[in-house]
């Protein structure tokens, strides 16, 4: 009888364990390919040019409730580079810049999500361009949750991001076009993402 009493209880908080999802209550979005974005601005000369990545893929699992379980990890096609003017894009490729055919991904992956203000966030994770991994912090705005104005089966939310990279630190260029002050070496990017999952 006292074996039954102890085992009982054991089993049940055994139970509860497996029971667990591995990433908590956190559900996974899905990526709007859509109305998410990749952009990038960068000084040439005194002009301003700007562009994006259009392919890509991604996780994101976010909960502001439960930022423990939350996460966020992206791999970008460096061939998917559009500035909008194929010679450009082309020269971006190449190994004065990108290194497209040795080097074909752009990669992030979380470690750490937390809140650093009422809808301020920072993920702090790895980021690789080309040889070069190194930490990065960056901070976006949680915009909201919502029923989709389009469909009431599904939820949309949103995020926006900004932060500034110094390409030379990553390989992206030998600095000879910043020196002749030809193409700058801080890049300015914009990530904005909507996310879409069924209720």
């Amino acid at each position: 009888m006292f074996k039954r009493i102890i085992l009982l209880p054991l089993i049940v908080f055994v139970g509860g364990l497996l029971a667990i999802p591995a990433h908590g209550e956190v559900r996974p979005w899905k990526i709007d390919r859509e109305h998410t974005n990749f952009y990038f601005r960068v000084d040439h000369i005194y002009a301003t040019v700007q562009g994006r990545f259009t392919d890509y893929r991604g996780t994101v699992r976010f909960d502001p409730d439960n930022l423990e379980d939350s996460e966020m990890s992206f791999e970008i096609k460096v061939k998917s580079v559009d500035t909008g003017i194929g010679k450009r894009d082309r020269h971006l490729r190449s190994s004065d810049f990108f290194n497209a055919s040795k080097y074909p991904l752009i990669t992030f992956a979380s470690r750490r999500i937390t809140r650093t203000g009422a809808d301020l966030y920072t993920v702090e994770g790895t980021l690789t361009i080309k040889d070069v991994s190194s930490d990065l912090a960056w901070q976006f705005t949680y915009e909201g949750m919502r029923e989709s104005p389009f469909s009431s089966d599904i939820e949309v939310a949103g995020m926006n991001g900004q932060l500034t990279l110094d390409r030379l630190d990553y390989n992206v260029g030998d600095g000879s076009y910043y020196k002749m002050g030809g193409v700058g070496k801080d890049v300015d990017i914009l990530v904005t993402i909507e996310l879409l999952r069924d209720k």
